[in-house]
């Protein structure tokens, strides 16, 4: 028999306002898994990700938590349950480091214990693993795009929930603290937290994925391993975009290795003249 995981999504409308963006939209989270959200850029990918997270209502179908509508639930519940760092969030103003990190912390607190020795302990293992304790006392609004992008990482993660979604995580990092961060989702997922990320870059969905979810103009096109999921002909199906797809040398996981420009040249070309 199988079980049911605890994040799924079924027979999903999602939509601003009046603008469709998926329909009919299926998934399921495995448990346990590194999950990455893939696809061209308006796809759908975050906003999957805000309904999962709660963050945008569904014009229909369900979002489910543990078998039940993830709208039922109290908010701090959700946010014992789910942690998530937004694509674009805004910093509010006059707030140093570490106090937008313990914020991470609101769904433990109650109304006769505000804080606490564990709240203090998790926003000091959030910055540490983040790399932000030397910036506790720095204004937020004045650091580079990459340490606030830490920042953020580390309110989400002092929220210390069993699953974690993450909106473009790599987002303003040099590439050393971007796989650093990777390492980082990496180790979590391997100590048994449920990761469900949106990358961009395929190289890097596949070699931390687990599962991959594939997506194109609001569709899930694929849902699998990165072995039995990236293909050259998905690459160009889905992106428009001629390549080889090789093993890494590294990790043996699939690299995405783009044709020449002469190539895609022709290969845009070709389509041009077919539409």
């Amino acid at each position: 028999m199988t079980t049911d995981p605890r994040l799924s999504a079924h027979d999903l409308t999602l939509a601003y306002d009046k603008r469709v963006v998926a329909e009919q939209l299926d998934v399921r989270i495995a448990d346990g898994s590194f999950t990455v959200v893939v696809g061209p850029n308006a796809c759908g990918k975050s906003t999957l990700l805000k309904a999962l997270a709660r963050v945008l209502k569904p014009q229909s179908g369900a979002v489910l938590l543990d078998g039940q509508a993830i709208a039922s639930y109290p908010s701090k519940h959700v946010a014992k349950q789910l942690g998530m760092l937004p694509q674009s969030p805004i910093v509010p103003g006059g707030i140093v480091v570490e106090e937008l990190v313990g914020r991470g912390r609101f769904a433990h607190q109650r109304l006769l214990r505000q804080w606490s020795p564990e709240d203090e302990a998790a926003v000091a293992a959030a910055m540490r693993l983040t790399e932000v304790s030397d910036l506790a006392d720095r204004f937020v609004d004045e650091l580079s795009g990459g340490q606030r992008q830490r920042v953020w990482l580390a309110m989400a993660l002092a929220q210390q929930t069993p699953i974690l979604l993450l909106d473009e995580p790599t987002t303003f990092l040099d590439l050393s603290h971007q796989f650093e961060v990777l390492d980082l989702c990496a180790e979590l997922h391997e100590q048994g937290r449920t990761i469900v990320a949106v990358l961009h870059d395929l190289n890097h969905a596949c070699r931390y994925a687990t599962e991959l979810i594939v997506m194109k103009a609001g569709e899930v096109v694929a849902q699998g391993s990165p072995a039995e999921v990236m293909t050259a002909r998905l690459v160009e199906d889905v992106f428009a975009m001629p390549c080889r797809v090789i093993d890494d040398p590294e990790t043996g996981t699939p690299m995405v290795v783009p044709a020449d420009r002469h190539r895609r040249r022709a290969s845009r070309t070709a389509e041009a003249a077919r539409a």
